[in-house]
């Protein structure tokens, strides 16, 4: 049987086991969130682009001096650049799409572009991490794993309106028909 040495009891062989650390956490591939924007690819100056991020719970097994160790990483932070010189977090908040045919509407994690152009959405996931070596007690990894998603493109567009005096059905050929 391993146990840690303050646990080892007379005549008990010591083994001293390893502490996984937040640079082991690092190593594991740990999948970024998917991370998401709405309207896309194109939403409007001055109105809400809500952004969101979906990322789930993880579970590695790895080995650490010999040991096997099981490892779960939980997203437990976000942080959103919005690629205007603008960011949001971190935060605990991963935000949710909008329903279907939802438009400019104010989330906890939406934007709103005063300029227009091409924009770059990047998005960081912070997990946390627990660890059980040799099937011992879990145990919390001293740190957060931050991990990148792919960018996400988004174009900012302005849009303007106009009043016209032609009535179309009258003179089809009038300005704005």
């Amino acid at each position: 049987m391993c146990v840690a040495v303050a646990e080892a009891e007379g005549g008990e062989e010591v083994v001293e086991l390893p502490t996984f650390t937040l640079q082991d956490f690092r190593t594991l591939a740990v999948a970024p969130a998917a991370s998401a924007v709405q309207p896309a690819p194109d939403t409007l100056r001055g109105m809400h682009t809500n952004v969101w991020a979906e990322a789930r719970p993880q579970q590695f097994s790895t080995e650490l001096g010999g040991f096997p160790v099981q490892v779960r990483a939980v997203p437990v932070q976000y942080a959103w650049d919005y690629g205007d010189g603008t960011a949001l977090g971190p935060t605990e908040l991963s935000g949710a799409p909008l329903a279907e045919g939802a438009w400019d509407v104010e989330t906890d994690t939406s934007h709103v572009y005063t300029e227009t152009g091409d924009y770059a959405v990047s998005l960081t996931t912070w997990f946390s991490g627990e660890y059980s070596v040799a099937g011992g007690p879990w145990l919390p990894v001293a740190g957060l794993n931050d991990v990148a998603s792919a960018p996400v493109p988004i174009s900012v567009w302005r849009s303007t309106g106009r009043n016209y005096a032609d009535d179309c059905l009258e003179n089809p050929q009038g300005t704005g028909c």
